[in-house]
C-alpha cells in the first residue's frame, strides 16, 4: 500500500513552493499521483524537509562505553540518516557495521576514528595516548574494506586526548582522509592544539565539529583573529558543525558567531550517554537552540537536512523526484516558551521549537515521540 501525504508544506527542496501533496509508491518511492487504496496522511499544514540528518552522533552501543542505542538518536525522534562520529577505530569498525548499521532501518554512516580502539573507553582511556595508538595502514585498509558506509576520518583535537601530542594527530588524520579521498572531521575544544594550527591544515569539505564550543582557549569568538580565520575558512568551503555534546555549546559563542555571519552548515548533537538525558536531548531540541540565537527557519532546515545529507551523499533538495526513495521528516514549528540549558549550564529560553511529527523512509512511516526534552520536564 502506498502513502499520500495532504496538505504538506514542502521546504528544502526544488519546486517546495509548488506543491501541497506528495505521493508514494508502495515500492517507498516518490510518485507523481496517489493510487487507488493509497493510505492518506493529512499532514494539516506540517513541513515536509528531507529527512533530518545528524552529522555527530554515537551509536555504538555495546561497543564503547559511550554510545546510546540507536532508537534514542534515530526515527522517533525525526532523525533517517546520522554518522557515527569516531566512536569506532579500525579494530573496531567492522562491529559498528555488523551490529548497528546493517541491522537499522535509519541510514547510518561512519567517521573512522584515526585511533584504532576509538571511544571504546572514551577519556578514561584516550584513543590518541601515543604513537601505538595510531595504525595508519590498517586505518587506510578497513576504510578501504567498508568503502559503502565511510564518510570520513575522525580527529579529537583538544588537549584531554592528544595530551603532549599537539597538532601531530591532526596531521596524520588529514593525510589518511587525503589518501582515501575522504573529508576529515576535526573535533575541537581545549589547546593543544591551537585553532589556528588546526586551521591551517584544513581544505574545502573537511569539517570543525563542536564550533560553537565555550571552553577556555578553543571558543572560536576568544580572539578576534582566529574568529575571522574561522570566517575565511567557512567561505572557502570549510564546513562548521555544532556537535552540541555534554560540553561544547555555547549559546553566547553561536548568538555571536550568528549575528556576525559565521553560520553552522550542519547541526548536529553529538548524542551519548552523558547528554542524552540533557542538555542535549536530541536533535530537535538541538536545533530550536540554533534557532533562538538567531539562525533563521531555512537556515536551520538546510543545517539538520540538506546540507549534512549532501556530506553522507543522500537525497536532498532533489528528494521529490519521480521515483526517489522517499526519506522525509514531517514536522512543525510551534510558538512556545521553553526553557532548556546550553553545555554551560545557561539558561536557553525558545520561543519556537521545532516538533517533528513523523518521519517517513521508504515505504515506512513512523510517529515521532515526545522530546525527552519535555518528558524530562
Amino acid at each position: 500500500m502506498g502513502l499520500w501525504l495532504k496538505n504538506v508544506k514542502p521546504v528544502g527542496f526544488h519546486e517546495a513552493e509548488t506543491r501541497t501533496s506528495v505521493a508514494i509508491s508502495d515500492a517507498g518511492t516518490v510518485s507523481d499521483s496517489p493510487s487507488p487504496g493509497d493510505e492518506i496522511l493529512d499532514a494539516r499544514g506540517l513541513f515536509l524537509s528531507p529527512g533530518w540528518t545528524d552529522l555527530h552522533v554515537h551509536v555504538w552501543y555495546g561497543g564503547t562505553d559511550f554510545s546510546v542505542k540507536p532508537d534514542l538518536a534515530g526515527l522517533k525522534t525525526g532523525v533517517t540518516a546520522m554518522a557515527d562520529a569516531g566512536s569506532a577505530g579500525e579494530a573496531t569498525l567492522h562491529g559498528l557495521r555488523k551490529h548497528i548499521i546493517l541491522r537499522r532501518p535509519e541510514t547510518i554512516r561512519a567517521f573512522v576514528n584515526i585511533g584504532s580502539i576509538g571511544l571504546v573507553a572514551s577519556n578514561r582511556v584516550p584513543e590518541l595516548l601515543d604513537t601505538r595508538f595510531v595504525d595508519v595502514e590498517r586505518t587506510l585498509t578497513a576504510i578501504e574494506t567498508n568503502r559503502e558506509i565511510v564518510c570520513g576520518v575522525k580527529v579529537r583535537a583538544s588537549g584531554a586526548v592528544v595530551g603532549d601530542w599537539g597538532i601531530t594527530p591532526v596531521r596524520i588524520a588529514k593525510r589518511v582522509a587525503e589518501t582515501a579521498g575522504l573529508p576529515l572531521m576535526v573535533h575541537v575544544g581545549e589547546p593543544p592544539p591551537r585553532l589556528d594550527e588546526i586551521f591551517a591544515l584544513l581544505t574545502p569539505g573537511d569539517i570543525v565539529t563542536h564550533c560553537f564550543n565555550g571552553t577556555r582557549g578553543g571558543a572560536i569568538t576568544r580572539n578576534t583573529t582566529v574568529f575571522e580565520y574561522a570566517r575565511q575558512l567557512a567561505r572557502t568551503g570549510v564546513l562548521m558543525d555544532v556537535g552540541h555534546g555534554a560540553a561544547s555549546y555555547d549559546s553566547d559563542v553561536a548568538a555571536r558567531s550568528i549575528a556576525a555571519g559565521l553560520l553552522p552548515y550542519s547541526i548536529s548533537t553529538d548524542l551519548h550517554v552523558r547528554n542524552v538525558d540533557g542538555p542535549v536531548y536530541d536533535l530537535a531540541t538541538t536545533v530550536s537552540k540554533l534557532h533562538a540565537a538567531g539562525l533563521e527557519f531555512k537556515d536551520c532546515v538546510n543545517a539538520v537536512s540538506t546540507n549534512p545529507r549532501r556530506i553522507l551523499g543522500l537525497p536532498g533538495v532533489d528528494g521529490l523526484t519521480h521515483g526517489k526513495r522517499a526519506d522525509f521528516t514531517l514536522f512543525a514549528l510551534t510558538a512556545r516558551r521553553k526553557q532548556v540549558m546550553d553545555s554551560e549550564g545557561n539558561s536557553v529560553v525558545l520561543r519556537k521549537v521545532f516538533e517533528p511529527r513523523f518521519t517517513i523512509l521508504g515505504n515506512r512511516c513512523d510517529r515521532v515521540e515526545p522530546s525527552r526534552s519535555d518528558r524530562s520536564g
